[in-house]
């Protein structure tokens, strides 16, 4: 049986933790930053647990991780 590929995009977003789960970062946070408040921005940096409705899709992109 032939190798598995990863979905090289979706490598460079998003990684395993040791529980099992999935972290991604938050989109928006990189321009126009201007006119968005210091608190939103501050919320932008910190990373989030992707949904539990995306989880199959991302071990199908993600097999080996």
């Amino acid at each position: 049986m032939p190798k598995m590929k990863t979905n090289r995009a979706a490598a460079k977003r998003i990684k395993k933790t040791g529980s099992g789960a999935f972290r991604r970062y938050k989109a928006y946070g990189s321009h126009i930053l201007t006119k968005k408040s210091s608190k939103r921005k501050r919320n932008y940096r910190q990373s989030a647990n992707c949904c539990k409705a995306n989880e199959n899709a991302l071990k199908v992109m993600l097999p080996y991780s």
